[in-house]
């Protein structure tokens, strides 16, 4: 009675994110009730193993007792400080310091946000501000990647290059731009060509729009929503020296890619990157709590200094940033990544998980299998020959997602028939194993399905 009542409360009253209203009234909610290390249990008592980390967040796993004893002395001593009229708390103070410490480059000062979304918000404000405010105000035009997710913000969603985000809303706007995804598996060549390809498509659409009207190229070190999608090896250092060539922002997004998930704290750390603005969230507090972060670079944030007039407040803020509860769970997830050893367990367990995928690679459906750390993509096809995508009609992810389901085991099935794995990084190997062989198994049962099976070559 109970669980009936919930389920009908949730279809009158909570419009969920990024889901058809319709078909989410007539299939209701599916609801979570306890989760425990990389296990969740839903109100029925099935268990199943999150090999999505909730939404690629809950870094840490679930239940760490640590953070929930820090939240909860934080809440009873100070449960909120704001940073507006040069006010402060110790533990945003703290974590501002040690996140600057690591960071990449010059990417010293630290604005906090509620989300990866408001976190990319505030990046396109502060790079207008920039440009305007040293005498460059024609430099709006900013460019990111086809298939590559910057937030569903009113801002954001236009950088954002996923279809759906877009139809309806208005965006892009006329000064957000996209070129061509670094997509090795659809790509007709090497690595170096790629590469070369992308860099000539970047420098190509700045030269159509005026180098002098361009401000910024926003990308992922591995797209995420788009795909799980890893470049080559060498595309984001060449994409960074275009930029630099180019004289426009390099801005990198790690909102998915940061804190461990695709091995070093940051993913900048494997090709060295020295981004000008970096976002991230979600790891950032391992989903216990609402917060994000941008990362500015020393140069652009002494420009906006220096040239602001003494006494003009620059007007960018909002009532939660460097929340005192949220920045003291940061602080300890932080810990709990480098001397809880998380860090290190997500290495070895990322490097068990690329080489059970790739004994995927003889399923009937499987066409390619691609990893970086704990971040993973899976694309299946009905035929490998031609990498032909399932159709529509198929509803593949729609199946898949609820075969796994039943199978005890959460992963993200993407509309365009790509899976995608981001477990948690306190994962095993015996449990990055029992989330392959119930995904498989996901798999061959969709092979019962005559649609599928017969559409298969």
């Amino acid at each position: 009675m109970i669980a009936n009542s919930l389920l009908e409360n949730d279809k009158a009253h909570w419009i969920h994110p990024v889901a058809s209203w319709r078909d989410h009234e007539a299939r209701g909610a599916t609801i979570l009730r306890s989760g425990k290390g990389t296990y969740l249990t839903d109100i029925d008592g099935h268990e199943l193993l999150d090999g999505f980390a909730g939404l690629w967040c809950v870094n840490v796993g679930y239940g760490q007792d640590s953070i929930v004893a820090a939240a909860t002395e934080q809440m009873s001593r100070l449960p909120y400080a704001t940073g507006y009229f040069h006010f402060g708390s110790e533990p945003a103070i703290e974590l501002a310091t040690k996140l600057a410490q690591r960071a990449p480059g010059d990417l010293d000062h630290v604005f906090f946000s509620l989300g990866g979304s408001d976190a990319v918000d505030s990046v396109v404000r502060f790079i207008r501000y920039y440009y305007n405010i040293t005498g460059r105000p024609q430099k709006k035009h900013m460019i990111a990647l086809e298939r590559g997710y910057h937030g569903s913000s009113s801002t954001g969603s236009g950088l954002t290059g996923l279809p759906a985000f877009h139809a309806g809303f208005d965006v892009p706007t006329p000064v957000q731009h996209h070129i061509s995804c670094p997509y090795p598996y659809r790509f007709e060549g090497d690595d170096a060509a790629l590469i070369a390809s992308s860099v000539a498509e970047l420098k190509a659409k700045v030269e159509e729009l005026g180098a002098e009207n361009v401000a910024a190229f926003f990308c992922e070190p591995v797209v995420g929503s788009g795909g799980v999608i890893v470049p080559p090896k060498g595309w984001l250092s060449a994409m960074q020296a275009a930029c630099r060539e180019l004289d426009i922002l390099f801005c990198i997004d790690e909102v998915i890619t940061g804190f461990g998930r695709t091995g070093p704290l940051f993913a900048c750390e494997h090709e060295g990157l020295t981004p000008d603005f970096m976002t991230t969230a979600k790891g950032l507090t391992s989903g216990y709590a609402p917060m994000g972060a941008l990362f500015m670079s020393d140069r652009i944030y002494r420009a906006i200094a220096d040239a602001t007039p003494p006494g003009v407040s620059i007007g960018h803020g909002m009532t939660y940033s460097g929340h005192p509860v949220s920045a003291a769970i940061g602080l300890e997830v932080l810990r709990l990544y480098e001397e809880g050893g998380l860090l290190a367990n997500g290495v070895a367990s990322g490097a068990h998980l690329a080489k059970g995928l790739e004994a995927l690679r003889d399923h009937p459906l499987v066409g390619d299998v691609r990893s970086q750390g704990l971040l993973a993509g899976v694309e299946l096809v009905t035929d490998k020959v031609a990498k032909t995508r399932p159709t529509a009609q198929m509803k593949l992810p729609q199946h898949l997602a609820d075969i796994g389901y039943r199978n005890g085991v959460v992963f993200r099935a993407f509309g365009d028939g790509i899976v995608g794995f981001a477990p948690p990084l306190c994962i095993t190997t015996d449990e990055v194993d029992l989330m392959l062989e119930r995904f498989r198994k996901s798999l061959d049962e969709l092979l019962t399905i005559k649609e599928i099976r017969d559409a298969v070559g």
